[in-house]
């Protein structure tokens, strides 16, 4: 089984941002060749992703996400507010230090922490 494939928004060799460049019809073969900015969902990290996924499908109900991803009511209210945070990043800039007390209370990993803190949300 080969592992599933993610957008990535930052280049591997330099950290800078990554851009859509090529659009491709399966149907015609008619391809488009353009700059655009990858959507803020998809800056976020896979984990952050999956959560937002399902939130939605428990339509919202903070409990219902409590009980299918077995972490506690307090723990979806930070990942929430974590993801406000992130997608908003453009407007308001993250405090590397409360980045790091993110890490620290286990509400994001190294990994994410250090993407974030890169500026590639």
């Amino acid at each position: 089984m080969s592992t599933p494939k993610h957008i990535i928004s930052l280049c591997p060799f330099c950290s800078g941002e990554l851009r859509i460049g090529k659009l491709n019809c399966h149907s015609c073969e008619t391809q488009i060749e353009t700059s655009l900015a990858i959507p803020p969902f998809f800056r976020l990290p896979h984990e952050l992703q999956e959560f937002v996924l399902v939130f939605l499908r428990c339509r919202g109900s903070i409990r219902d996400v409590e009980k299918e991803l077995g972490i506690s009511y307090p723990t979806v209210c930070k990942k929430l507010d974590l993801v406000n945070s992130l997608l908003n990043a453009n407007q308001v800039q993250l405090n590397p230090r409360e980045v790091l007390e993110r890490v620290e209370r286990g509400e994001i990993t190294a990994a994410e922490a250090a993407r974030i803190l890169r500026g590639g949300v």
